[in-house]
């Protein structure tokens, strides 16, 4: 089975192809087009250059997936596509462009979650269907969400947390934004936290004690917003801004650390899946493989290569390869964007 996957939620326009055979994942060509240079000067993804962007971008970066996999398209036996969530201009690019493939080559349309792909990932670029057991928890960390996931399969989903505000991809880049450092946020946080003192400010960790799963980050970015509000950023020694980050970094990997051992505890799943642009923190990353295998030394422990925690069109491929086992297609006559699409 072959299946060419397109994926455009927001500002990165990708295409790829994946092959499954005898339950083996091999990922022939996983191609991203970013526009990360372009929206940095405006601090933040535009929504309209991010689509127009999409639309001059999506068929060179198909023909390029397609060359790179050396595959026809006309040998392509399923298109996958993101339809949601997402920003609309954008996912609509991606939507329309699959609807047209797949009305002009007569193939099945496949209808993916985004959010699905980011947990997915975690089968790239190589993995068997078989690896990952089943029941799973999830946590996805993204500019967009922040999420706790129960995956009873690799196609059933119950949400058990997630943010009341800002999701902690979000609040990155506000926080980055306070120290004028630039966007995106969360990598330029994370590399002057290297050289920063974690406890030089004592930022709150909310909801740590709520009694719940659920997440908030709004009061931690506003916490350090009025710790700097009488101070002139402009001036800041370059150790006061390490140590803000370090501090602000340290505060958001607690939070999300110890509500997933919450989790965890609670539900006693077999596996622990970790997924999105913010899964790429080397904190992050260590402290949930650390406390996990010392806390819970059973449960099998995924975290996707580098290449796969961003917005990537591989991660698609095999969410939608998953949609096909479920029988689940798309008329691609009906088949339309949506931004506020759920797990």
């Amino acid at each position: 089975m072959k299946i060419l996957a397109i994926e455009t939620s927001c500002d990165e326009t990708s295409a790829a192809v994946l092959n499954l055979e005898r339950g083996q994942f091999n990922l022939l060509s996983n191609i991203v087009s970013s526009q990360v240079k372009i929206h940095a000067k405006f601090g933040g993804v535009v929504p309209e250059v991010a689509a127009r962007m999409q639309m001059e971008m999506i068929l060179p970066v198909i023909d390029e997936s397609l060359i790179a996999a050396n595959i026809k398209l006309k040998n392509i036996d399923y298109l996958a596509v993101t339809y949601g969530p997402g920003l609309i201009t954008s996912l609509t690019v991606g939507v329309e462009t699959a609807k047209s493939l797949a009305f002009a080559l007569k193939k099945t349309l496949i209808p993916t979650n985004h959010l699905a792909g980011h947990l997915l990932a975690n089968f790239l670029p190589n993995k068997k269907i078989t690896d990952i057991k089943f029941p799973a928890l999830g946590l996805i960390v993204s500019g967009g969400h922040t999420l706790l996931v129960l995956m009873k399969n690799e196609s059933n989903y119950k949400i058990i947390g997630e943010t009341l505000d800002d999701a902690v991809g979000e609040a990155f880049d506000k926080v980055a934004k306070i120290l004028n450092l630039g966007y995106p946020g969360g990598p330029i946080i994370s590399k002057l936290a290297n050289n920063g003192n974690s406890v030089a400010f004592n930022f709150p960790r909310p909801m740590l004690n709520s009694g719940d799963l659920n997440f908030s980050f709004s009061g931690l970015k506003t916490a350090v917003f009025y710790t700097l509000k009488h101070k002139n950023i402009k001036t800041l020694k370059q150790k006061e801004i390490n140590d803000v980050c370090a501090s602000f970094q340290v505060a958001c990997v607690d939070v999300l650390t110890i509500k997933t051992l919450r989790a965890l505890q609670i539900h006693q799943p077999n596996s622990f899946l970790l997924g999105g642009g913010v899964a790429a923190n080397p904190t992050l990353r260590q402290r949930l493989q650390e406390q996990i295998n010392k806390n819970f030394p059973k449960i099998k422990i995924f975290i996707p290569e580098l290449r796969f925690t961003g917005d990537n069109a591989g991660m698609i491929a095999a969410a939608g390869y998953f949609q096909v086992k479920k029988s689940k297609f798309a008329n691609f006559k009906k088949l339309k964007a949506n931004p506020n699409l759920s797990l």
